[in-house]
């Protein structure tokens, strides 16, 4: 199996993004290459499959996308890095709960390098430092494939996570790589992401 094509996109909008994803995995065939796609977008805030609205507190002129992944109330922007893993999961031979604890991992050992102890959360999927939020997972599987994927904060404003109850967890607190590392280079989070993701799915 070839490993997946990379695409690095830059910043795009997530209602766009999120259409080219579906109509992606609806036209792949069984020899379509898996794809991941690194980038971030604009300020938004996007609600699962399962998001309440009443988890958007006080949105203010945020956009708000309602989105077919797994999971609650999340938001994105500039600084955040996202990666989405458009993966022939039945070819993988990987069921959904492997695939998240791959995408955890990822971002567990990509922490590591920088000497920052990350932890999974039992039923709260996604990844935590000191008990702050720092990765986000959401997934939607159609005829065996995925589509979205994780999120991390590297260097970004954090102010609108208060807007919310992130992940639909009232008072759940926020944390980004640059808080704990100062002087950061997000490009070089990128390219250690895609590294570590290459790792877990070769």
């Amino acid at each position: 199996m070839n490993p997946p094509t990379l695409r690095h996109l830059g910043l795009r909008d997530y209602e766009t993004t999120w259409r080219e994803m579906q109509d992606f995995t609806a036209t792949r065939t069984p020899g379509t290459p898996d794809e991941i796609w690194l980038l971030e977008h604009p300020p938004v805030f996007t609600l699962g499959l399962n998001g309440k609205r009443e988890h958007l507190l006080t949105p203010g002129d945020i956009p708000i996308v309602d989105c077919d992944r797994g999971g609650q109330v999340t938001y994105h922007g500039p600084g955040q890095l996202i990666a989405y893993l458009l993966l022939d999961l039945k070819r993988r031979g990987l069921g959904v709960k492997e695939m998240v604890r791959r995408m955890e991992q990822v971002v567990i050992d990509l922490l590591s390098g920088y000497g920052i102890d990350a932890e999974r959360r039992a039923g709260a999927p996604g990844i935590y430092v000191h008990g702050k939020k720092i990765a986000a997972l959401g997934l939607r599987v159609r005829r065996g494939c995925s589509y979205h994927g994780l999120s991390l904060n590297v260097d970004m404003d954090l102010a609108p996570f208060s807007h919310i109850n992130p992940c639909g967890y009232e008072g759940l607190e926020t944390t980004q790589l640059r808080d704990l590392r100062p002087g950061i280079e997000p490009a070089q989070v990128a390219d250690e992401l895609l590294q570590q993701l290459l790792k877990q799915f070769p």
